[in-house]
């Protein structure tokens, strides 16, 4: 009949419709999951997952925290450069010095290092409780003095007349301008400096962790 073709013609453009509509998604779909997987390298499965997710928890656990900071090791956080005349001298106790005296003036370019040595972190110094961390650090000591060779170089050298130049004198104005200079640098505030410079790489760190609350002692 008529009527009942006229009917089932238009279910069938309905349905093609609906087709057309649904095969028009899942093709706009798939194309943006593949603009956005370029633009990002993030697949449709990530894509969704982030929508999904509300916000990215978080979870270090202590054992994490304390392996993460004592890869750090050794942490070198100062160095303190010093210029220094450093006089020794060699005499007799019995003849005058301008007959067998040995002086030395020397000029030394020395370098002290200090920091804090993290590998020395145990599991007992720190304390995890969700976003919030307490660490107990270890000390700031000075781990190297020594002499610039390269820069260093003798200033003068007067010997006496019947004496020759000891060789053993300048090394031992040398291990005496390493004693004073390391002397200098904990004079001025080197330990402070290091242990202060250590808190601030830790802090960060621990913020790049996802840690909120950040206790150091």
């Amino acid at each position: 009949m008529p009527g009942e073709h006229t009917f089932m013609r238009r279910i069938t453009s309905i349905l093609f419709l609906l087709a057309g509509i649904i095969a028009g998604a899942l093709l706009t779909f798939v194309l943006t999951g593949m603009v956005v997987r370029h633009a990002t390298g993030m697949g449709l499965r990530q894509l969704l997952s982030v929508f999904q997710a509300g916000r990215t928890e978080i979870n270090v656990d202590q054992p994490t925290v304390v392996r993460q900071i004592q890869q750090l090791q050794r942490l070198e956080t100062v160095k303190y450069t010093m210029d220094k005349i450093i006089g020794g001298s060699k005499d007799s106790p019995y003849l005058p010095k301008f007959l067998v005296g040995d002086r030395l003036l020397l000029l030394v370019h020395g370098e002290v290092i200090a920091g804090v040595d993290l590998a020395k972190i145990q599991a007992g110094d720190i304390i995890v409780s969700g976003r919030k961390v307490s660490i107990r650090l270890p000390p700031a000591e000075v781990f190297t003095t020594r002499l610039d060779n390269a820069r260093t170089r003798v200033y003068s050298r007067d010997t006496g007349l019947f004496s020759s130049a000891d060789p053993n004198l300048e090394t031992e104005v040398r291990q005496a301008g390493e004693r004073q200079i390391e002397q200098a640098a904990l004079q001025d505030g080197i330990l402070k400096a290091a242990d202060q410079n250590a808190r601030n790489t830790v802090t960060s760190l621990l913020q790049g962790l996802g840690f909120s609350e950040i206790s150091i002692q």
